[in-house]
């Protein structure tokens, strides 16, 4: 494994590491060798973090457990780092893309279009399955992808139309491999693992914790041209995903419904902020058409660039 792509996977797995404090790493370190060689006095001061923050990632860089953990991971599931060609080539284009990804199932989903991100209320309605089966399934039917979170509700509905319409279908996860949530999910997750995709953020034992819903929120709505949200409460998670799809340059999309149900609250409210109203197939299919210029010279020019950092990554560092 090339040093350089090793050392980032580790450091991603290490305890005291976050994205923010990883990116400044890689900003004065571009190729880690030096992380490894500081005391934690060293890594506290070079890196403004506490000494404490210090304390455990030197144990973790240090920690044979850890160290060994990284060839189990990669036999369990495939491990990709952004220096990777196998990276999601749209994820390039966010303000925040995740350094290490790990990935169960058929990766050339990823470069496939349209794909379309599906979410909404963990509490549907009665009519959620009526909606979506009739502005979803014809759009799987048409080979769109799509994305969503595994999440009970909204995010279930829209993988297992993909499963049963023999569509294509991207769950992308708050939680590591090992630890799936919902747990009434894992049937679920083993039948997208073997003829779906599957993305975590997380090293697979990682378990769910409330700040990675809103994290992998940007994972779903940057693999996609658009986030068509079904239905959802006006302080409802699933808008957490379209402010990040609107900073990213996605589309945004709402399906309307009874004024009558706590449900369509949210859907209503963006629209009135300026989310395009979806009614039918036909509508998405129309923006497609107006976009997918834009959108497929963009998959290829991130396609093109295989590698984020400027660094040969042929040679051993």
């Amino acid at each position: 494994m090339n040093k350089l792509r090793w050392r980032l996977i580790h450091l991603h797995k290490c305890s005291g590491i976050t994205r923010p404090l990883l990116w400044q790493i890689l900003g004065q370190d571009p190729t880690l060798t030096l992380v490894y060689q500081f005391s934690s006095s060293e890594l506290s001061k070079n890196f403004t973090i506490t000494s404490q923050k210090a304390n455990h990632l030197y144990n973790d860089l240090h920690n044979e457990k850890i160290i060994q953990s990284l060839a189990s991971d990669s036999k369990m599931c495939k491990v990709v780092t952004i220096l990777d060609p196998y990276y999601p080539p749209l994820l390039k284009t966010i303000v925040d893309p995740p350094l290490v990804l790990y990935f169960l199932g058929n990766h050339n989903l990823l470069t496939q279009m349209p794909s379309l991100s599906v979410v909404g209320t963990r509490n549907p309605t009665w009519e959620a399955n009526r909606k979506m089966n009739k502005i979803v399934t014809p759009l799987i039917k048409q080979d769109w992808v799509i994305v969503s979170g595994m999440a009970k509700g909204i995010d279930g509905i829209a993988h297992r139309l993909a499963l049963s319409n023999n569509g294509k279908t991207i769950a992308v996860l708050g939680s590591g491999f090992q630890k799936i949530y919902p747990k009434q999910h894992l049937n679920l997750f083993q039948q997208l693992a073997s003829s779906q995709l599957v993305i975590s953020e997380y090293p697979p034992e990682t378990p769910p914790r409330p700040c990675h819903f809103p994290e992998r929120n940007r994972i779903i709505s940057g693999l996609s041209f658009g986030t068509i949200v079904i239905e959802a409460k006006e302080k409802s998670g699933s808008l957490i995903t379209v402010d990040q799809a609107l900073e990213q340059g996605r589309e945004v999309y709402a399906v309307p419904g009874s004024p009558l149900v706590e449900q369509t609250s949210g859907c209503h409210k963006m629209i009135q902020d300026g989310a395009k109203l979806v009614q039918n197939t036909y509508d998405l299919l129309e923006d497609w058409d107006a976009q997918k210029e834009k959108w497929c010279r963009l998959l290829s020019d991130s396609n093109e660039n295989a590698s984020f950092f400027n660094i040969d990554m042929e040679t051993e560092v």
